[in-house]
């Protein structure tokens, strides 16, 4: 293994987002990685490398500048079939400069594997399955088609069969390593001041855009490629599945022709339709996907899935000269055209209800039916087989052991990533934080294995952003999980400087974060992700306090005994009241508040071990008692209400000293 691999093994951080697990494989994109996202629960996701390392952060930047230029639809595609592209992500490591694609992980075996798992049982696919696999993967072509996009390289390795809902999944855009080689390219030819390093090794900066047998000979030969070619590799595929054997031997390069008839018997219909989209020539094949769904009767209504609209303003990438060929093939005039494509993993659309009339098409449903289960059969068994049973198969670059939530789940999820970008807060504490929450709850040690976490995970992170929303400032929301005794102290050392002692600071703070979690009182939670919220509380208050908004100095009249307060708390709000009295002085206090709606605090000027305060927390509404200290008294009165409250705090103290020494 490289070195280079080795530093990003299992344990190292990609950025501060991803954590790396193990290396999946290397092909023509370059290496691809399992990985943990630390902002998502630690979600599995892919990174594919897909850049050789450059040299600086200059180098660095305009690589990942060229790329997204090239590749801009790329961030927009969004089709429940096809995984989520999330990021392009760039990396410095050892003075060099590393960029990945950051896509979702799919669980579910690719159609080589089950393919090869049939093959070890004598057996081939069935043509009720592979009915099954074009009705529900053609609507995805024809998706991808009509905005431009072309995939280049559709064969059993780059599809998978989902296990959440036995749904064929496309993966590995093979337009994505022509971006990466043209950008390349342009980076040599602009790196003009440093050609030796830069010029590269033969074939390093070339793409073979699909694979020998399943694309057609125009694509292998001129790199010309339109909607009809990716139908090509479809119907090669399909036959790949039925007979079990490569494409080459079953396809006569002297005639064009394919001897798929000496092999097998197909339904006369699905045989014309097949022959038709492996046609040597372009104009014989079918235009588009529709053409092909019409000519299998399939419903096209069927297709009609709760996609995302595109952005109108799309640059795509045309290539070279001879790419713009391609648009003359185009079954989708005036959209722009594209080499490349990805997208998002939504949550897979439900089926629209079918009508069918006549014998021919209840038959079509019965064959339909049988090929759902067949294929949810062998995905069963194929999870439940030996790991020897495979050992010869190749990795599957997108293949995932993280199962895609249920729709209400995957809703949440996304919501969550919504909201935690718009507040700013720091995806990493409100795992932390939420890791924390779901820890106390009942069962956790049986939950934390199943979907049923994670979806717990999910609803409870949104609950948190909720609170974190209405209760704090958004000032202070993104400071969360960075707060720290240090700040602490600050904090207290300015509230000194307004006769504010810590322990009325803190009263302030406490009555708000308990109001939110009961549960954390008599706990140690200073050092736990959930005191940042006390800690951000803490801050609001010493800003509140500083500012005069929660803190008044009660001033006697002369020859006056007693000062009156009134005042209004809004829900677990609190108030800091301060008046300097003297030693040896007799204060009354009496408090006139709705019952059970306040709680009453008075802090001594310099407090010490054996007197921190006079009163704490007290819910008395009179307290009377010679003063022991001279300096500034602080009264502190906190709601315990969910409604507001208004009160009436009477003070009477003799020898009243209307000017301060």
């Amino acid at each position: 293994m490289k070195p280079e691999v080795r530093e990003r093994g299992a344990g190292v951080r990609q950025g501060t987002r991803y954590r790396m697990i193990r290396e999946l494989g290397r092909g023509g994109f370059g290496h691809t990685y399992l990985a943990e996202d630390t902002h998502r629960f630690n979600e599995l996701c892919v990174l594919k490398e897909f850049m050789p390392q450059v040299e600086g952060e200059s180098a660095l930047q305009k690589a990942k500048q060229l790329f997204e230029r090239e590749a801009g639809v790329l961030y927009q595609l969004k089709h429940p079939q096809i995984p989520q592209f999330r990021e392009l992500l760039r990396v410095q490591s050892g003075g060099k400069g590393h960029l990945f694609l950051v896509q979702d992980y799919v669980e579910g075996p690719t159609y080589r594997q089950l393919m090869y798992s049939r093959q070890n049982c004598g057996q081939c696919f069935s043509e009720a399955e592979v009915r099954f696999l074009l009705e529900h993967l053609l609507p995805v072509l024809d998706y991808i088609h009509s905005v431009g996009v072309i995939h280049r390289d559709i064969a059993p390795d780059n599809l998978i069969l989902r296990n959440v809902d036995s749904r064929p999944v496309l993966i590995d855009f093979g337009g994505v390593k022509q971006v990466a080689a043209k950008v390349g390219r342009q980076l040599c030819a602009a790196d003009s001041d440093n050609s030796d390093s830069c010029s590269p090794e033969p074939g390093r900066y070339l793409t073979r855009l699909g694979k020998v047998g399943y694309a057609p000979e125009e694509q292998i030969e001129s790199g010309l490629a339109d909607p009809s070619s990716d139908l090509y590799s479809l119907a090669a595929t399909v036959l790949t599945l039925l007979t079990g054997q490569q494409p080459q031997d079953l396809y006569d390069p002297n005639t064009r022709n394919w001897r798929w008839r000496q092999e097998l018997r197909l339904d006369s219909q699905l045989g014309a339709v097949l022959d038709r989209m492996l046609s040597p020539r372009v104009s014989d094949r079918y235009p588009s996907a529709q053409a092909v769904m019409q000519a299998l009767q399939i419903p096209y209504a069927y297709s009609q899935t709760s996609l995302e609209p595109m952005s109108p303003a799309i640059e795509a990438f045309s290539g070279s000269a001879e790419n713009k060929d391609q648009e003359r093939h185009s079954g989708h005039p005036g959209v722009p055209r594209s080499l490349y494509g990805s997208s998002q993993d939504r949550d897979a659309e439900s089926d629209s209800p079918r009508q069918f009339s006549g014998l021919g098409s209840a038959l079509l449903g019965l064959v339909l039916l049988v090929g759902v289960v067949v294929t949810a059969w062998w995905a069963i068994a194929l999870s439940k087989a030996p790991e020897n049973e495979f050992s010869n198969i190749p990795n599957n670059l997108e293949h995932s052991e993280h199962s895609p939530d249920l729709p209400e789940a995957k809703a949440r999820k996304e919501e969550l990533d919504r909201r935690q970008v718009q507040m700013g807060i720091d995806p990493d504490f409100l795992v932390r934080l939420t890791n924390q929450i779901v820890g106390k709850e009942p069962n956790f040690e049986k939950q934390q294995s199943t979907d049923g976490f994670e979806e717990a995970s999910y609803q409870v992170g949104l609950e948190l952003l909720e609170k974190i929303e209405v209760h704090l400032n958004p000032t202070v929301i993104p400071k969360l999980g960075s707060y720290g005794r240090s700040d602490l102290e600050q904090w207290r050392t300015r509230v000194n400087q307004i006769d504010v002692s810590r322990l009325a600071l803190h009263d302030l703070a406490d009555a708000r974060f308990f109001s939110l979690f009961p549960e954390q009182r008599d706990q140690d939670f200073f050092n736990r992700p959930i005191g940042q919220i006390w800690y951000a509380m803490v801050e609001e208050s010493v800003d509140a306090l500083e500012s005069g908004d929660l803190l008044k100095e009660v001033q006697f009249k002369p020859g006056a005994f007693g000062h009156t307060l009134s005042d209004r708390l809004q829900p677990f709000q609190g108030k800091v009241y301060t008046m300097h009295l003297g030693e040896g002085q007799l204060l009354r206090l009496n408090l006139q508040a709705p019952a059970q709606t306040t709680q009453l605090s008075l802090y001594v000027p310099h407090p010490t071990i054996n007197l921190p305060f006079l009163l704490a927390d007290d819910q008395q509404s009179t307290w009377s008692a010679q003063l022991p200290q001279t300096g500034y008294y602080k009264v502190v009165i906190v709601s315990t209400s969910a409604e507001p409250i208004t009160f009436d705090l009477d003070i009477s103290v003799d020898n009243v000293q209307s000017t301060l020494p």
